[in-house]
Formats: structure tokens, sequence, C-alpha cells
């Protein structure tokens, strides 16, 4: 196989839809590496092109063997992605080992190298949301999952290899095949079938005075908009670095709610519920992307979808159609 593109956690949420979009491209030299299990994720890959599907640990040892032939890019998406994961040595191993090893290879063989970090390491956002290199040695994750990925832009930081590879750190990202992510998907896929069976959407309350109920602002990110900035640093760029992948403006979860109501057509009907005491004090209020680096380092300047746009073309190409 020459020329390959690899893409881990290629039947994931992220990962099916960069696939997707090489596929729109014309390419499908494309060595896929997921757990597929026994679940229906396998689903996911129905109707892309591409050479093989490995498990992990079998690529990592035809990698790491130099057994693959000619890699132009790894984009590295596969990680346990639960921020709710408690098992630390888990955590550990598939988050920061792993994407250590896979980027040590990349580095001894001049290829191409994207992996994903999260909007998770910038903690309660008291910091803010800069992907400056200065700012972040002094970030406080509020949970293992958001450490595991920081402790990567740390290694990567501290030893100066961050002008030769690239870390996306994905904000609030929605859309199309992130049916199987359990509790971590979307409020917008949740909404849209709590909206088909109750016709009502719940909210968390804030439990922040400075808040009012579903005030509570991220930066959401349409998938497609995420699978774009991913490609534009694999395929068109050589630039190196940290970089946020957000819209770099801040939409509250009752803006997503009601985009979802007027995408079905429907009167909004939101309620609020508690919100679960493994939440408290590790929720995020705010978070919202830092945009100017990705544009004047990185080169992206697309525009990306807002929040009526983005969920308009979920519902209709998609959730309308499960």
């Amino acid at each position: 196989m020459k020329d390959l593109i690899i893409i881990t956690g290629a039947a994931g949420f992220i990962g099916r839809n960069i696939v997707a979009m090489l596929n729109e491209r014309g390419l499908d030299n494309l060595l896929l590496v997921d757990f597929l299990g026994h679940d229906e994720k396998w689903r996911n890959l129905v109707g892309l092109r591409y050479e093989d599907v490995l498990p992990p640990p079998q690529f990592l040892d035809l990698i790491l063997g130099d057994k693959l032939g000619n890699i132009r890019a790894i984009i590295h998406e596969g990680a346990c992605s639960a921020t709710t994961e408690k098992n630390a040595d888990y955590l550990l191993e598939n988050n920061y080992r792993y994407t250590r090893r896979l980027c040590e290879w990349a580095l001894r063989n001049d290829t191409r190298f994207v992996y994903a970090s999260s909007a998770a390491t910038y903690g309660d956002g008291s910091l803010g949301y800069s992907d400056a290199d200065s700012v972040t040695g002094r970030l406080r994750p509020l949970n293992m999952y958001g450490y595991s990925k920081h402790m990567f832009d740390l290694w990567a930081l501290r030893n100066g290899f961050l002008d030769q590879i690239v870390g996306l750190k994905y904000f609030n990202v929605y859309g199309p095949y992130e049916d199987h992510k359990g509790d971590m998907r979307s409020l917008v896929h949740k909404a849209y079938h709590q909206i088909k069976a109750k016709g009502y959407i719940e909210l968390f309350k804030s439990d922040r005075p400075e808040y009012a109920d579903g005030e509570q602002k991220r930066d959401f990110v349409y998938v497609r908009d995420a699978a774009k900035v991913t490609l534009h640093f694999a395929l068109d760029s050589k630039a190196g670095g940290l970089f946020n992948c957000g819209a770099g403006q801040a939409r509250t979860w009752l803006d997503l709610a009601r985009a979802l109501f007027a995408a079905l057509g429907q009167k909004p009907d939101i309620r609020f519920i508690e919100m679960p005491a493994p939440l408290k004090g590790k929720y995020q209020y705010f978070t919202q992307a830092d945009a100017q680096k990705l544009k004047t380092v990185g080169g992206y300047t697309a525009p990306f979808a807002n929040v009526e746009e983005g969920v308009a073309d979920y519902v209709k190409t998609y959730l309308a159609r499960e």
C-alpha cells in the first residue's frame, strides 16, 4: 500500500466524518484504525471507501515494525473521549502513551502528524481559551480525560515538537454519526430524540448566580467544520502547533435548543432539571475558542457554520433520516 493516510478512531464520530470528507476529495487509499467490537459501531463505516480496518494494537505493531509502506499522514482521532471515565491508568495508556508512540514514529519518518487534543484541557476557563504556548503550561483540566490530553500537549511542547506536528483543541462538536457515544453524545442528538418521545427538551439548571438557567455558553462546532480544519492541517498546510478548533463565538444552550425546535418546525418547550451531582464543580459554564492563531498562524480562514445552520443541516441530512 502506497501513500497511505492513516485515520485512527476512524469509526468514531469525528474520525468517520474525516474519512467521508477524504472520500469527497477523491482519496480512498486510507487505512482505518479502530476497535469495532460487538456493537453497531461498524455501521459508521458503511458507504465509505478505504483499504482496510485494523484494531489499534495490530496497527501499532505494524507501523512500529515499518511494515505499512509509505505513509502520507497520520490523523490521530482515536482516544477514550468519555469525560466521566475514572480509570486514570487506562486514560494514560490510551490517550497519552499510545499517542506519544505514534508521534515519535511520525517524527522519525518525517510523516505529517495531526492529533486530537481537547478544549477540556482549559479546565474551568479561568485562564481563558488562548492556544498560545505561553498559556498551555498553566492550564488545569477539571477531569482525568482532559488531563490525559493535556499531558501529551505538554510533552510535545516541552520537547519542541509543536513546530512539526499539529494538535487540535476541539470545542463542543456535534453532528452526524455520534449515535454510538452514549452519554457523550451532543445535546442536539439527545434532545432530538427527547422531543420525538416527549415533545420537550430538558436542560440543566445553573448553580452559579451569574448564569441564568440555560444561559451557560459553549463554542459549538458542526462536525463538518471540525473535519475541514483537520484536513487543512493534515494535507494542505505545513504549519505546526496547538490550535483551537472552534468558531470563536459562544452560544447558549437555549440557543441550541431553540435552533433544534426551529429545524423541526415546532414551538419551543424547554424545561430545566437539576445538574447531576457528579458534574457539579466540573462543569464548564463558558467556553469560547480564541480563533486568532488558527487564522493567522494556521492559515485557516473559512467561516464556521453557526448554530442555526449546523443544527438545521444535521436534522435534515441525518437525524430525520435515521
